[in-house]
């Protein structure tokens, strides 16, 4: 980095932290930080972690003279660790990155690097206001922050904290102001977004924080959610999410597994018909929904027949979007104690998993032949002519033609390749 370039951030992990990052970079900016790089991080596996560090050295050796401030997950958990890197100059906890004050007073003695507050007394979650994100297309919008669950296999809520969310009104306005701004999707986001308003005048639940957006802002075209826990979906979330067209037809499920026994190690809250039901239910009141999921493999104590549950889950509610994990033992968790499985067999098990995930992604790409679709353009193709965008169902897709960033097209498919839909535009 030479002649003072504007602060940078890098981003480790979760959609929540992709948020994070647009308000450390405008504090970062606004606190006049130039040739300084920040490290989000995450700490939902050991091998984001040495990621993380690994990609901090690097930019040490290629970057000497930058300041380099690292926080998130990681440094929240575990700030010792990062303490002990030379190549760091602060470290800030995941409440203190959020604080424009963190950026203003940079500069501390090395004693005094560490800028890390116990998680777990933090009571609010602060609505940080943003303009507009720099790709243009959607925006995240942080409803919750924490996690009042403690699943064995989890460290987050030692990084997040206990679970606090974010009023209606000032959601609502946030993303008033986004969609004033050009934004026609947004994406609600959090740590456990299916557990809002506990903790808020009145209980609203995330169902009834969806029924106010889209009844107080009815300029947004296109409204997402990120992960959601559906033994904790009400009525409210059902009926917004099977009714109303401007809620996206893609729900991605925290399962973590589909094997009863495994589920209960693990601490979770639903079995595997629970999550069967769940998926027939919604399918049932909106036939064009399509599911994913989060899916461990290799789990402490994991038979070859309670995997094989696993993968039947898939096909027992017809998941198409599969985020894959080999287990990866976090120290402090209960599920690190546990007889622990040979890595080999928790990656060959991940293997059959994503391979299987595949399958059904080429199923559902091939039964979009013929549809009409509408595409968030997210880029550019300048030396093809084309746009890369995202279909309702979040099925990848390519479009012919010249298109601005954050339009929706209407279009048609007419192929796909190499897990992209190839789609034409359709002339009103």
């Amino acid at each position: 980095m030479t002649n003072a370039q504007k602060a940078k951030v890098i981003t480790f992990g979760c959609r929540l932290n992709t948020y994070e990052s647009e308000v450390i970079k405008n504090h970062a900016i606004n606190a006049g930080l130039d040739d300084t790089v920040v490290f989000n991080t995450c700490a939902v596996t050991a091998e984001a972690t040495r990621q993380a560090k690994q990609a901090i050295r690097r930019t040490r050796r290629e970057n000497p003279n930058i300041k380099i401030i690292v926080t998130g997950c990681a440094a929240q958990v575990d700030p010792v660790q990062f303490s002990q890197m030379d190549e760091i100059d602060q470290i800030l906890g995941n409440e203190e990155k959020l604080s424009a004050r963190s950026y203003q007073d940079f500069g501390v003695s090395k004693s005094e690097r560490i800028n890390v507050n116990d998680i777990m007394s933090v009571r609010k979650t602060a609505p940080q206001l943003i303009e507009g994100y720099e790709e243009r297309s959607r925006a995240f919008v942080q409803v919750q922050n924490g996690c009042d669950h403690r699943c064995t296999f989890c460290i987050i809520p030692y990084g997040r904290g206990n679970s606090r969310s974010v009023p209606v009104g000032e959601v609502v306005t946030q993303i008033r102001e986004l969609v004033e701004n050009g934004y026609q999707e947004v994406i609600i986001t959090g740590v456990d977004i299916t557990s809002y308003g506990p903790d808020l005048p009145g209980s609203p639940t995330l169902g009834t924080l969806c029924q106010k957006i889209l009844k107080n802002v009815p300029e947004l075209e296109r409204l997402r959610l990120s992960s959601i826990d559906s033994i904790e979906v009400d009525e409210a979330l059902f009926d917004v999410i099977t009714t109303d067209e401007r809620m996206m037809p893609h729900l991605h499920l925290s399962l973590q597994a589909g094997d009863n026994m495994i589920l209960k190690r693990m601490k979770r809250r639903h079995t595997r018909e629970d999550s069967i039901e769940f998926c027939r239910q919604v399918r049932k009141a909106r036939p064009d929904v399509v599911f994913g999921a989060d899916i461990i493999a290799g789990f402490p104590t994991e038979t070859e027949e309670m995997f094989q549950n696993s993968l039947r889950i898939v096909e027992d509610c017809d998941l198409t979007y599969l985020h894959v994990f080999p287990y990866s033992e976090r120290e402090g968790t209960p599920a690190a104690k546990m007889p622990q499985l040979d890595k080999k067999i928790r990656k060959e098990r991940a293997t059959r998993l994503r391979t299987l995930g595949q399958q059904k992604l080429d199923q559902l790409l091939t039964s979009q032949m013929g549809n009409q679709v509408s595409i968030l353009i997210e880029k550019s193709l300048n030396d093809e002519d084309a746009a890369i965008g995202h279909t309702e169902h979040f099925a990848p897709a390519k479009i012919s033609g010249d298109h601005s960033i954050g339009h929706i097209a209407k279009a048609t498919v007419t192929g796909y390749q190499d897990g992209i839909l190839i789609a034409e535009i359709v002339n009103d």
